[in-house]
């Protein structure tokens, strides 16, 4: 088991504003919103014959909640790209899904206020179940126009080579 190591001097929890998201090795571009990671067990109920008042618990099927990202629209493809791998319109019969590929590891990176990583999670088997290329559109809005997608996932783990940064501190001139 990983041993962690406590910052004594850091009070304050950790902003969600700072993050990245990298896929393919490489990060992509404006993402402005990632859902939470969320898991649900199961519980399963069962109780002896000789004991009828009392239910026992124990653990069942473990489902990992999809999750979405969203960003402003740009010329940017990879969302788009991502999205064909699982259904490509007009490819051909027996060819709209790219079944070698579609599936794509990510990492989830958390980031201090100083921009140094403090935490990272793995998110496994990501496949694209929802795309979201254009928004509503509206001529009388005063909005950016988000696309998002939404991944189906088999399981995070925290990233436990990530450790728990030195934060910068400032000494005051001297007199």
């Amino acid at each position: 088991m990983a041993q962690f190591t406590v910052n004594a001097r850091r009070f304050d929890p950790y902003k969600n504003f700072i993050f990245r998201v990298k896929w393919d090795g490489k990060y992509v571009a404006g993402i402005s919103k990632v859902s939470g990671l969320k898991r649900t067990t199961d519980v399963v109920k069962h109780r002896e014959g000789g004991d009828p008042s009392t239910s026992r618990k124990s653990p069942g099927r473990t489902e990992y909640d999809a999750i979405t990202l969203e960003r402003g629209v740009t010329h940017d493809v990879s969302f788009e790209q991502w999205a064909n791998k699982v259904w490509n319109y007009g490819s051909g019969l027996g060819s709209e899904v790219s079944l070698a590929d579609f599936r794509k590891d990510l990492i989830l990176e958390f980031y201090n206020e100083a921009g140094q990583l403090a935490i990272a999670y793995k998110i496994y088997r990501c496949w694209v179940s929802e795309y979201q290329a254009l928004p509503d559109l509206d001529a009388n809005a005063n909005a950016v126009a988000i696309q998002h997608i939404k991944l189906e996932n088999e399981g995070w783990e925290r990233d436990t080579s990530v450790t728990e940064p030195t934060e910068p501190s400032f000494t005051a001139p001297s007199a």
